[in-house]
């Protein structure tokens, strides 16, 4: 009995002894892939659309990583949440905005993939999920003409419903946000608004409608926080006014969706860290000078 236990402490030992040497990379049975939605352009702001896998390189926490997935200009399904600011101080404009949201939707799905989809969002003092996602434009068109202006402005609140709601979506994820101003109700806080946006792989592109041009009276504080979205997600902010500079501005959208590379990788020999967050870089070495624009990482194990 004596030779058994004996046995056992040294086995036990053995165990303890390679479980405390345990090496300085993560190792994971089901690694899954990383996927970088990516718009690349010139100084001048045309877009590049000639770029090969070999033009590409990706680093995840600083460490180089194979590309295993390339895909020039995808035509993989969009998921577009629109979210459409409905707080008091859009009561003058609202049904032009609600007018250039119309077009947009109208030359969504006259192109593109047949599965592309869209919701549609309202947010004042709470959020409200007017449509969700179809491809019916005569529904998205009903719930464009309900919409009424009261309250407040809900940003982060709605930001983090529409990305949990994307989250599980096959394809592509965008969040379009219209609005005139910063967050002034939310329950939710910025940084949680980001990370929600994050973990769902959404590239964000927010609108914001300007009506004042100069400094006094903007919330240039909320400004600065739709830009931040939009940087840390592959997007970009735009700031335009009623009407044409507004079509405009949802024109550059559909023609940057209708124009992505997609990157995918199996993340590998990534350094253990206190931080969640893997930080991602994609850069475009053979052609200098290039702008490139995709989410800046993601959390934890790779996003599906």
């Amino acid at each position: 009995m004596g030779r058994i236990v004996a046995a056992w402490l040294t086995a036990a030992a053995l165990i303890s002894n390679a479980q405390v040497k345990q090496p300085d990379y993560v190792l994971r049975s089901e690694v899954r892939l990383v996927r970088l939605l990516t718009t690349v352009k010139d100084p001048a702001g045309n877009l590049i659309g000639d770029l090969s896998k070999d033009d590409f390189k990706i680093t995840d926490n600083g460490v180089p990583q194979e590309i295993a997935v390339f895909e020039r200009t995808t035509s993989q399904p969009l998921s577009v949440s629109l979210m459409v600011d409905t707080s008091a101080s859009t009561a003058t404009h609202l049904k032009n905005e609600m007018d250039s949201v119309h077009r947009f939707l109208r030359a969504l799905f006259q192109d593109g993939n047949t599965q592309d989809r869209a919701a549609l969002y309202s947010f004042s003092w709470q959020v409200v999920l007017e449509m969700s996602f179809t491809r019916n434009l005569g529904r998205l068109e009903s719930a464009l003409r309900r919409l009424t202006s009261h309250g407040g402005t809900a940003v982060y609140d709605a930001m983090q419903l529409a990305a949990r709601n994307l989250e599980d979506r096959d394809g592509r994820h965008v969040i379009i946000i219209v609005t005139d101003g910063g967050d002034t109700v939310s329950s939710v806080k910025f940084g949680d608004a980001l990370e929600a946006a994050q973990r769902a792989n959404a590239v964000i592109y927010p609108i914001l409608i300007v009506p004042i041009t100069n400094g006094a009276g903007r919330n240039t504080g909320g400004e600065h926080a739709l830009e931040t979205f939009a940087a840390e997600t592959g997007g970009k902010v735009f700031a335009a006014s009623i009407g044409s500079q507004l079509d405009k501005a949802f024109d550059n959208i559909l023609r940057d969706l209708r124009s992505q590379y997609l990157l995918g990788y199996y993340p590998a020999n990534i350094p253990r860290t206190k931080d969640k967050f893997h930080r991602v870089k994609v850069e475009t070495p053979s052609r200098s000078g290039l702008r490139i624009s995709t989410r800046s990482g993601y959390y934890g194990d790779a996003a599906p």
